[in-house]
């Protein structure tokens, strides 16, 4: 049984005996779950990949106000994160997001000619998240939920046979959807009276806190939920035990050939 398999206690909760066996199921626990939630949002790479392209816009911007070479030199750090991604042969899905979005950006601002609308596909993005994340924990099925399953080898188990890890990750959704809308009531003002370097300096300033927030909140309801069902572990048990069934079921054939019974009866008996 995997350290996921095992049950966990809530934080500050002791286990019955004081067992250290117990506290180090509940640190294997908790250190899967830090490992899950780094893997599923990037990690620290994934983070600078985040925030670079925006920083070489703002600061290129900021000191020439040339919106082509900002909005250029932006694109190329993108594409550059990517191609040493894939020259390592590393995952690339959180560098491919970033050079969409990137591109996004540089595409509705050299049609608009505002450098401020390099940052709305992003911004757009966001609300757009943060509603999704609300919307989707209305209707029963978080999407915190639905990222992480396949991380944790649950898929969507926990929806009707984990209650304590459903109620984690409608409280994590809840935790993201209404972070980013405060991030959104932040920006979408600013959009309309400040200029392209005061919004771009807030973006860049606005990236990895609120991120971070989330991530550690996120970690906390779920340290203390129920361990995941691993449905791809009991999918295999379930092969294994119908292959043995066969198996038995075989032998017991080939033993009553050997002792000379009927087929009719062998049939029987099986």
């Amino acid at each position: 049984m995997t350290s996921l398999d095992k049950p966990t206690q809530d934080a500050g909760q002791s286990p019955p005996g004081g067992g250290r066996e117990d506290d180090g199921q509940v640190h294997d626990s908790r250190a899967v779950t830090e490992a899950a939630l780094f893997e599923a949002f990037g990690g620290i790479r994934g983070m600078v990949e985040t925030v670079l392209p925006g920083l070489i816009f703002v600061t290129i911007f900021t000191i020439n106000k040339d919106l082509h070479f900002s909005a250029i030199a932006a694109l190329a750090v993108s594409v550059i994160m990517l191609v040493v991604r894939l020259l390592r042969k590393d995952t690339v899905k959180h560098a491919f997001s970033g050079v969409f979005g990137v591109a996004f950006g540089v595409v509705f601002a050299m049609f608009t000619g505002n450098a401020k609308d390099f940052y709305l596909p992003g911004m757009l993005y966001t609300l757009g998240l943060a509603l999704a994340y609300i919307i989707t924990t209305l209707a029963g099925v978080p999407l915190i939920g639905l990222m992480l399953g396949p991380v944790f080898k649950e898929n969507l188990s926990w929806r009707t046979r984990n209650p304590g890890r459903k109620k984690a990750y409608t409280k994590a959704s809840w935790a993201w959807g209404l972070i980013l809308l405060a991030k959104c009531a932040i920006l979408f003002p600013l959009y309309w009276w400040a200029d392209t370097t005061q919004l771009g300096w807030v973006l860049v300033i606005l990236k990895i806190p609120p991120f971070l927030l989330a991530v550690w909140l996120t970690w906390v309801f779920l340290a203390k939920a129920p361990p995941p069902i691993d449905v791809f572990a009991e999918m295999e048990a379930a092969e294994k035990a119908e292959e043995a069934e066969k198996a038995a079921k075989a032998e017991r054939e080939g033993a009553a050939a050997e002792n000379g019974e009927p087929a009719a009866g062998r049939h029987r008996r099986g």
